[in-house]
């Protein structure tokens, strides 16, 4: 058997519906062919000339229309492993006791108050973070919208030796031989979980989709109306660009058909990285806060029989993430805003920062938990200010569990320029910093003691 059939096999004894292995063979034949992804500079133009959704003007009625038939998705596959995590990110707290998961539900609860809809939030789970989202969701009864599910699943596919591109064995952990396809199978898991279906059956035009560690992207009824309104099948939120922008996905004009396209960092080729990270000539980022028309996704799926043709992304990694030595494996992977490029009128819409507050790091986990931020009765996480820089030292506040002991109560930020930790330093509480502060590392483990004033 091929590398290829082996892994289809693999995904039919799990169960994996043939429509994403479809589309998961596609994308094995580009990468048996030596595709890499990449977009390169010469082939693309900046996008330029996009609507402000400041100037968007709706009223009362026109949103809460566009809001009666408007679906709210929040991907919620992510671990954060980054922060030394083994389950859901968005479980942990952020604002008073609340996690992330609890805001995003007092965020759709008001919406439907305020404009009486019964505006449905879906959560997109992966395998590794299903359970125990929906246990702590379980304290939300009233969540969900009759007649439609609060969740469905992402699929999964196989992790692929780099040598021979057949499906990687690790009997220590076989769990770890799977990995998520990527946010690119929102639409395949959309529609082989019937979740598409259903939300087209019960009078649902368009959905609104955003990661569920980005508190900011809260369901906008303007937003909704801006939607409704432009006639598109699908829209991309996009932010201006500062200096500290280097990383993350951005839109371009492909040249050759003059179509928006999605370069991800990773399909971004060294030589043009610099070009590609110079906020002057592009001048946006990708929020990854997604709008597409329900009936045209629909349509593209039936006409392209189940797949829509993203492009590529290769990541290459070792089976266990922890384990340097382990095999060295690529996981195919495909960006759900790569489909911008695959929609007829797709656009672009340029939102304030204050929709993009997406947690990563620690740093900005503790941006969020102090004081520069509020959570209002709308609970919709306000700046106080402009967000300082935090740098926190990595060897001591990475993982949360490192975290969590050396800052029990975080520091009041809100006339802070900037905080920069050296060393393994612990905060008591009731701290203020202020300006431009710096603790440096002597080799110790040292302490800001309870009530001092920093700067």
């Amino acid at each position: 058997m091929t590398g290829l059939d082996q892994a289809q096999q693999k995904m039919r004894d799990a169960g994996v519906p043939q429509q994403a292995i479809d589309v998961f063979s596609t994308f094995y034949g580009q990468l048996e062919e030596g595709a890499s992804g990449m977009i390169r500079e010469a082939d693309v133009d900046p996008l330029t000339g996009i609507d402000r959704a400041a100037d968007a003007p709706s009223d009362h009625d026109s949103q809460r229309a566009a809001a009666s038939v408007t679906a709210v998705i929040k991907l919620n596959g992510g671990l954060g492993t980054s922060m030394g995590m083994d389950r859901a990110k968005s479980l942990l707290p952020v604002r008073h006791g609340l996690s992330f998961l609890d805001v995003i539900a007092g965020q759709v609860k008001h919406v439907r108050e305020t404009l009486g809809v019964d505006l449905p939030v879906i959560f997109m789970h992966s395998f590794r973070t299903q359970a125990d989202s929906l246990a702590a969701l379980s304290k939300h009864p009233d969540l969900a919208v009759e007649g439609l599910p609060l969740d469905f699943l992402q699929n999964q596919e196989p992790k692929l030796r780099t040598d021979d591109l057949t499906p990687v064995e690790w009997p220590a952990d076989p769990a770890m031989e799977w990995c998520p396809p990527g946010h690119g199978d929102l639409y395949t898991a959309l529609q082989t979980s019937g979740v598409l279906e259903a939300l087209l059956a019960a009078g649902y035009k368009y959905a609104t989709v955003s990661n569920s560690d980005n508190l900011g992207a809260s369901p906008d009824p303007s937003m909704m109306a801006w939607f409704a309104a432009t006639g598109a099948p699908y829209a991309a939120e996009v932010c201006r660009r500062t200096p500290a922008d280097v990383k993350g996905g951005h839109l371009v004009v492909r040249r050759s058909d003059g179509r928006l396209v999605l370069r991800e960092t990773a399909q971004t080729a060294p030589e043009d990285a610099e070009a590609a990270s110079d906020p002057a000539k592009h001048a946006y980022f990708h929020t990854n806060n997604l709008w597409f028309d329900l009936e045209q996704v629909a349509a593209t799926l039936a006409a392209r029989d189940g797949v829509l043709g993203l492009p590529l992304i290769k990541n290459t990694k070792t089976v266990d993430p922890t384990d340097k030595t382990s095999p060295e494996v690529f996981q195919i992977e495909s960006a759900m805003g790569a489909a911008v490029e695959v929609f007829d009128g797709a656009t672009a819409i340029e939102v304030e920062r204050s929709r993009f507050l997406p947690v990563k790091t620690t740093n900005d986990l503790m941006l969020l938990r102090s004081d520069v931020y509020g959570l209002g009765e709308d609970f919709l996480v306000r700046a106080q200010q402009d967000a300082p820089l935090v740098d926190l030292d990595r060897r001591f506040f990475t993982t949360i569990a490192d975290f969590d002991a050396r800052l029990p109560h975080v520091p009041s930020l809100v006339d802070a320029r900037s905080l920069t930790v050296r060393g393994d330093w612990r905060f008591g509480r009731d701290v203020v910093v202020q300006g431009d502060v710096v603790l440096d590392d002597d080799g110790t483990a040292r302490a800001v003691p309870e009530g001092a004033r920093l700067g």
